[in-house]
């Protein structure tokens, strides 16, 4: 599957300075997937439950897997992982599913033990027969979506129009989704009830109340993935669906995502670390595992490089959103994803005052789409330059809907006049919606007609972010990408491997680890 509109080579990039900055990007991120690799988490751990069909939550609102997963771990540990001693429980007797085993386990009237022997090569056949059974679902689940593009039909302009909805109420998300489609949007993003990201459960059941967004719940995915599916029925072509898969339960709401058939998942592999403080190690654990559901469910993953220019300087840091591009294709690929799934971010966040803005934006485009060529660039709006002048605003959201009209992006989020100023009304998704279509429409192919003077401005700045990435990258592979990240160097922001949220849900395997699904998804890539 390719969505890709492929930019024509503009930019006359040496293919050496190319090759070196992918090679740079591999040397610095293969220690963090050895330390993926090392360590496992309580997200990796639940999400192997979800796969095998525990869900609902008790009285008090905490999911059956918390309850499950925090009394295995008091009990024997984390390190060996969740699979051996639960299923053993179950092998012995203990309940008739895992229902009821968490039930029992919360209620303190049952014991776990780390197997051995032939008990413990019983519990990994039974445990990795029910991860097969959820992988088995998520795999029909992206067959049925095959089917349905095949059958409505994919929008005919690139890049595909993307458009949030956020009330807080899943209820209410539904009829504006469906009236933003109707309107021309081809991917509906349902953003997530502020602080989501830091709680270390998942919410349970379909949610009214939540905060600047909507709890990310796997009811709330089926009733919208539901609701979108009218909608793809009505308008003729199938409208997708987005979540984010971040956060300390990443990896559960992935492997949800990928049961209730979403299109789309935010999952960047920094952007927990450096805007919501969860520690490094917690984080790259999490994105591998969530990285390799993404791949076996066919979602395309959105990453957060835009987000390093709304505190650093979009000038001045441009070449940090290059490399932290280059190292989430090498993490996203080494996970199992391939290049269409790969929704690499970037941002039209330059001071307009600025002399030549306008054609700074468009030298980091076009070097963002030739790096990626078979990618489906995810081209961000302006907001750290909104204001209260909804005009000037207006004009700005025209001007970065050109630059992806002529730079050949493959999906464009709607920017709105009044974004990071107030929540939107439907009123200013519709005159957003209506720029979108003006200019996409009145520029047509221009991509195809644009070429940069080869000695002009424009590749002449591409060059030189390409240059400083490189070198940024030099300092990356010698000083390590834990360091670099301890020492502020995307979006100024100082996050040392030691600190941050969430990092007691990490350990360390064991000898005697054992995760069925991560077995199971490797051994498919």
């Amino acid at each position: 599957m390719v969505i890709v509109t492929r930019a024509v080579k503009k930019l006359d990039l040496d293919p050496v300075t190319v090759r070196k900055a992918r090679s740079l990007a591999r040397k610095a991120g293969r220690p963090i997937v050895n330390i993926a690799k090392q360590h496992t988490t309580v997200s990796v751990e639940r999400a192997v439950l979800r796969l095998a069909g525990l869900a609902g939550a008790d009285t008090e609102g905490i999911p059956w897997v918390n309850r499950l997963a925090d009394t295995v771990r008091a009990d024997v540990g984390l390190e060996h992982g969740l699979a051996l001693p639960v299923w053993d429980a179950l092998l012995r007797g203990e309940a008739e599913d895992l229902s009821v085993l968490a039930q029992k386990a919360a209620s303190g009237s049952v014991t776990f033990r780390l197997p051995e022997g032939r008990d413990a090569v019983r519990a990994r056949a039974a445990s990795r027969k029910a991860a097969a059974a959820g992988l088995r679902l998520v795999d029909g689940r992206r067959r049925e979506r095959d089917r349905l593009i095949k059958k409505h039909g994919d929008p005919e302009q690139r890049p595909w129009i993307y458009l949030i909805v956020a009330t807080g109420d899943i209820y209410e998300d539904i009829p504006q989704a469906q009236a933003a489609a109707r309107a021309g949007a081809d991917i509906i993003a349902v953003i997530r009830s502020t602080g989501q990201s830091l709680l270390d459960y998942v919410p349970e059941g379909a949610t009214r109340e939540g905060f600047a967004g909507t709890y990310a719940t796997q009811e709330n995915f089926r009733l919208m993935r539901a609701a979108l599916d009218e909608s793809s029925r009505e308008l003729g072509r199938y409208i997708r669906l987005t979540n984010y898969a971040s956060g300390l339960c990443m990896p559960e709401i992935a492997t949800l995502a990928g049961l209730q058939r979403l299109d789309m998942m935010l999952n960047d592999s920094m952007y927990g670390i450096l805007f919501r403080d969860i520690n490094p190690i917690r984080t790259f654990v999490d994105q591998r595992f969530s990285r390799q559901i993404h791949a076996r469910a066919g979602i395309i993953i959105n990453t957060g490089e835009d987000n390093y220019l709304t505190t650093a300087d979009a000038v001045d840091a441009a070449h940090t959103v290059t490399v932290s591009q280059l190292l989430n294709e090498y993490f996203a690929k080494e996970a199992g994803l391939e290049d269409w799934q790969l929704g690499l971010g970037h941002a039209f966040e330059i001071t307009p005052e600025i002399p030549d803005s306008f054609r700074l934006e468009l030298a980091h485009a076009m070097l963002a789409r030739q790096l990626f060529p078979d990618a489906p660039l995810k081209w961000m709006p302006p907001t750290r330059h909104m204001t209260g002048d909804v005009f000037r605003g207006y004009l700005l959201d025209g001007f970065f809907n050109l630059v992806g009209a002529m730079t050949g992006q493959g999906i464009l989020l709607v920017g709105m006049m009044t974004e990071a100023v107030v929540t939107p009304w439907i009123s200013d998704r519709d005159l957003a919606l209506q720029n979108v279509r003006y200019v996409l429409g009145a520029a047509g192919n221009l991509h195809e007609d644009f070429h940069p003077s080869p000695n002009g401005f424009i590749a002449q700045r591409a060059r030189q972010v390409l240059g400083e990435s490189v070198e940024l990258l030099e300092r990356i592979v010698d000083d390590g990408l834990l360091n670099a990240i301890g020492d502020g160097t995307f979006g100024l922001m100082k996050r040392p491997q030691d600190a941050g949220r969430g990092l007691d849900g990490v350990a360390r395997r064991s000898s005697e680890y054992y995760n069925p699904a991560i077995e199971l998804l490797e051994e498919a890539q």
